[in-house]
């Protein structure tokens, strides 16, 4: 009778011991769920869509990669270079477009308003104090190398060099000063922009990216960062002709 009874006792074991089994699972799953909740999440989270099959596709967007063009193999300060002249471009570029639409309200002012030397001189002069007071602390904080590209765009965008512009707006005496001290640093504030040579023709290519609204994807293709967005706030000038009858 007890042979039986054993028998009978371990079958009834046995045949529970897959429930407990289970349920000590679900125990586990339960803890692990807890400690998974507590755990800050980390990574980037995927998307996904069910194709017509109902199988689940996950879905992911990749960031833009500038592909360059094949040509002559840059050794590595050659890199360095151009990757510094991609940074200092992205900086002053915008300077460079705001100059052009000052200069032609300059210049359209000039045309309009202007009927004696005295009155344009007035207005020169209050032009000179509006635009240093607006860029002055930011032209100040420039590298030389980011001083000398906005030059070159300068030219590019306004269609006059550094020492033109200088002797238009202000006198001769003034634009051959200025173009003595641009020589005692090797630099010409004659020289001319040139597309199609020299650094004037790498920085003619970055124009190109910029005004074909890739510069973003380009930019992050060097850096693997967006770009550092230069805000100008104002893009006009308040300066006015003064006459002496007002």
């Amino acid at each position: 009778m007890l042979i039986p009874m054993l028998a009978t006792l371990a079958a009834l074991l046995l045949a529970g011991a897959p429930a407990r089994a289970q349920s000590q699972e679900a125990r586990e799953g339960a803890r692990e769920a807890v400690r998974q909740a507590r755990r800050p999440l980390r990574g980037t989270p995927m998307y996904f869509e069910l194709d017509e099959h109902g199988d689940t596709v996950f879905m992911e967007t990749l960031e833009p990669v500038w592909i360059f063009p094949r040509g002559r193999r840059m050794r590595d300060g050659d890199w360095r270079r151009f990757y510094k002249l991609v940074f200092n471009f992205n900086k002053v570029y915008p300077y460079a477009l705001v100059g052009r639409k000052m200069m032609a309200q300059v210049d359209s002012t000039l045309a309009a308003d202007v009927t004696k030397r005295s009155e344009r001189n007035r207005y020169i002069n209050d032009v000179e104090k509006e635009l240093f007071r607006l860029f002055e602390k930011d032209i100040r904080n420039m590298t030389i190398s980011q001083g000398l590209v906005l030059m070159r765009l300068v030219d590019r965008e306004c269609g006059m060099s550094a020492f033109s512009i200088i002797k238009t707006y202000e006198n001769g005496f003034a634009a051959n000063f200025w173009q003595l001290v641009a020589r005692i640093f090797s630099q010409n504030l004659k020289t001319r922009y040139d597309p199609s040579k020299g650094e004037d023709a790498k920085i003619e290519e970055l124009c190109k990216i910029w005004d074909s609204g890739q510069w973003d994807s380009f930019y992050f293709s060097i850096f693997m960062e967006p770009p550092r967005k230069t805000v100008i706030q104002r893009e006009t000038l308040d300066s006015e002709v003064q006459r002496k009858n007002r």
